[in-house]
């Protein structure tokens, strides 16, 4: 045990013994995952939920909900097959996640498994690549790495690849928020031109949708896939409350009310549309006057760092030398 003990720490360098035993770990947990996701169900536990389901029809009713699947996934998904692990236990927590990749643009059926996939094969893909970095670099260097800098290079590439895809997806939502909100005051005049000229509000969101394609994709596409809903035949109440909260932008939001509320009651859409169009004029002048106004306080630090000490140098600059040399004279 001595000898293994200094080969790793002359290999490893002072963390050598505790880096093999974390590499033994992942190794050992890698070969006991595929059996515990294939993990076979219990009979007891099966016939136990028999004898309790038929006390009660209802509890057995309750039983087979939970027991389903928070979604049944297409039989080509490669990651089928690790759902158990890759997806959230709870229909809560998939809900959200789902809410959260659709304000990204990403709505796929695998979504949230193949998100949570990327950001586990990330985050072990690099943290043994930081493994081997540090095996590597002890092992042509005569100074090994001291035991600070190896847990950093080790477990800052496992953290930055598990954090990495949630960094990206938010990201996303920042900038996609960020489109549509802007966009949204110009789809509103747009809707209301259409709408003024005898077009229904069906018709108007598709034609929207394709004038906005170039300028502003993001919406174009929330739009788009409004008018499908529509055209297949869903609720219109619901397909605007759906198109709200995969946006998640206030304004869409009131937006889906006033239309909700207008065909309730039987208010002209038009007219809702021109006063919630001018409320959005006003509200984006306001943002653009809000962004004006932060521009001095943001340029103040970068003013007195690249300003103030070269304009020192200028002004003390020759008295600093001149007292210098007259110094260097009083010296001699």
């Amino acid at each position: 045990m001595d000898q293994i003990s200094a080969l790793l720490t002359e290999t490893l360098g002072p963390m050598g013994p505790m880096i093999a035993l974390l590499g033994l770990a992942l190794l050992l947990v890698l070969a006991v995952l595929p059996a515990l996701l294939k993990k076979p169900n219990d009979p007891f536990e099966k016939l136990r939920a028999q004898r309790n389901g038929a006390a009660t029809g209802r509890g057995n009713a309750e039983r087979e909900a939970k027991a389903q699947p928070l979604r049944y996934g297409a039989g080509g998904d490669k990651l089928e097959k690790f759902a158990s692990f890759l997806e959230p236990k709870s229909k809560e927590e998939m809900s959200e996640s789902k809410k959260w990749l659709q304000k990204a643009g990403y709505r796929g059926a695998n979504a949230v498994r193949s998100f949570h996939a990327i950001q586990f094969g990330l985050g072990i893909g690099l943290l043994a690549l930081g493994l081997v970095y540090v095996m590597l670099y002890n092992s042509t260097n005569e100074v090994p790495l001291n035991s600070t800098i190896t847990v950093l290079a080790i477990l800052l590439p496992g953290a930055m690849g598990y954090y990495g895809p949630k960094y990206w997806v938010n990201k996303r939502v920042a900038a996609r928020t960020a489109e549509i909100q802007n966009g949204f005051p110009d789809a509103l005049d747009m809707l209301l031109v259409c709408v003024e000229a005898g077009q229904s509000l069906d018709q108007g969101i598709i034609r929207v949708s394709k004038e906005l394609a170039t300028s502003y994709p993001s919406l174009a596409e929330e739009f788009e896939t409004v008018a499908h809903e529509i055209k297949a035949g869903l609720d219109k109440p619901t397909v605007l409350r759906a198109f709200g909260e995969r946006t998640g932008v206030n304004d869409v939001m009131s937006f889906v009310t006033v239309m909700i509320q207008s065909q309730q009651f039987g208010t002209s859409i038009a007219e809702a549309l021109r006063l919630y169009a001018a409320d959005m004029r006003d509200k984006r002048i306001m943002r653009a006057e809000e962004a004006a106004n932060k521009i001095p306080t943001k340029m103040t630090l970068g003013t007195m760092m690249f300003t103030v000490p070269p304009l020192l140098i200028i002004l003390v600059g020759p008295s600093v030398h001149d007292m210098i040399e007259n110094f260097n004279m009083i010296g001699r």
